[in-house]
């Protein structure tokens, strides 16, 4: 649908309208091009389904992730992985499985993201205390006083809580970055950590020199998804952390861009790695 010759037509009939009737009229057609342009766009929306390429696949990749649904790249190709966590979430959504992105879908999956983003940023920070008005720093502080204390020097995370500790991981990707940040409106790295394992019964250290004291040390290869990965950035030693998500991934709040999923072995990260330390028991 060509809206360059409507719109032509329509400022023409603004500018008669605003001359001849009154500011009124041309509040009046500005509203009507408004709702015009609007029709255009839902006009406009193409379904995505399999081989599709390009910015609006990678943002359904990127919530439907953030949803915990299973993506093997966020690069934008709408790709095998990308189907699967399609259906999977139109099934859990009762929306008919076909695989394909359409309005319906695209709908739900913004629908369900915003959904997620009130309830995890309050879920497990004190329950009922939601209800009693405290907002997420109080909720914080009295979680924080709860959990066990995890033993220093060997593993402590049971295999069978591995998938949810990284369901919680995931939740606050996009989340940004601030020194120091240790709650759901700005991350630091090792805040970032410690506020994961709260929500799942485990107190870590709060920084992340003393968070690399935390299981075993184990090379890169031999890591496992729950594991705990080290780097040194702006100090010596163990300044950066994140969780091992496996197949060479691993999430953690970076500076520069929050609360994301990286690569060992990109560039940038493998020249910085410090070590990798085995929880998981």
């Amino acid at each position: 649908m060509d809206l360059e010759p409507i719109i032509s037509n329509m400022e023409v009939t603004m500018g008669l309208a605003n001359l001849f009737l009154g500011k009124w009229v041309g509040i009046g057609t500005a509203l009507c091009l408004s709702l015009m342009l609007e029709a255009g766009s839902a006009y406009a929306f193409q379904n995505l389904e399999k081989d599709a390429r390009g910015p609006e696949v990678l943002q359904v990749q990127k919530q439907l992730q953030f949803l915990g649904y299973k993506i093997a790249k966020l690069d934008g190709s709408f790709d095998n992985s990308t189907y699967r966590a399609v259906m999977s979430f139109q099934r859990d959504q009762k929306i008919k499985i076909t695989g394909v992105v359409d309005r319906k879908t695209f709908n739900a999956i913004q629908v369900a993201r915003r959904n997620a983003n009130l309830a995890g940023r309050v879920e497990n920070i004190g329950g009922s205390m939601a209800g009693e008005g405290l907002d997420i720093e109080e909720s914080w502080e009295a979680l924080k006083g709860q959990g066990t204390n995890v033993p220093e020097s060997q593993p402590f995370l049971a295999r069978q809580q591995v998938p949810q500790l990284l369901t919680t991981a995931k939740k606050y990707i996009g989340v940004p970055y601030q020194f120091g940040g240790d709650t759901p409106k700005a991350f630091d790295c090792s805040g970032y950590l410690q506020y994961v394992f709260a929500q799942n019964g485990m107190k870590l250290p709060r920084t992340a020199d003393l968070q690399y004291k935390l299981g075993k040390s184990m090379t890169a290869g031999k890591l496992e998804a729950g594991d705990l990965v080290f780097f040194t950035t702006y100090e010596p030693g163990a300044s950066h952390c994140g969780i091992y998500l496996g197949q060479g991934e691993f999430i953690h709040a970076s500076s520069s861009k929050g609360v994301r999923i990286d690569k060992l072995n990109d560039s940038y990260w493998k020249s910085k790695y410090y070590g990798g330390k085995h929880i998981v028991k």
